[in-house]
């Protein structure tokens, strides 16, 4: 072998060693897929059916498309649908709890969702239109 291809062969070892050196990056946020650090409404009850997940809070869900927030998982029930008043579970599985509201712009009444656990809906339950971080 010579010295030219010995350095590309240790080029080549040696960038193979960082990629699989290197941790996953975390997971892209509204991908239809629940994540770590990500916080997520479902369409049906037990977490079932399409969802939608945030890494922020957010203000207004939008009630149409194509301004909207939609439910993203594909295959599932409520796939596409707008979540405004659509949504009837949440998992959040970030550090800190995050609150569902019933209005726009973290308004009225709310419903808590505790660090890494998941939950029904109850005071917002198909009446949601923002959540925030806490």
């Amino acid at each position: 072998m010579n010295k030219f291809t010995k350095k590309v062969l240790a080029g080549a070892i040696a960038a193979v060693a960082v990629l699989v050196a290197t941790p996953a990056a975390s997971a892209a946020a509204r991908d239809g897929v629940c994540n770590t650090n990500e916080f997520c409404l479902y369409w049906a009850p037990e977490s079932l059916g399409s969802l939608s997940d945030f890494t922020t809070s957010i203000g207004n869900y939008g009630t149409s498309q194509p301004t909207c927030y939609e439910f993203r998982t594909p295959g599932l029930l409520g796939y596409g649908e707008c979540i405004k008043n659509n949504a009837a579970s949440a998992c959040n599985k970030r550090s800190k709890a995050v609150r569902v509201y019933f209005n726009s712009y973290h308004e009225g009444v709310y419903d808590t969702i505790p660090a890494n656990a998941c939950r029904e809906l109850s005071k917002t339950l198909f009446d949601n239109a923002s959540h925030l971080f806490l």
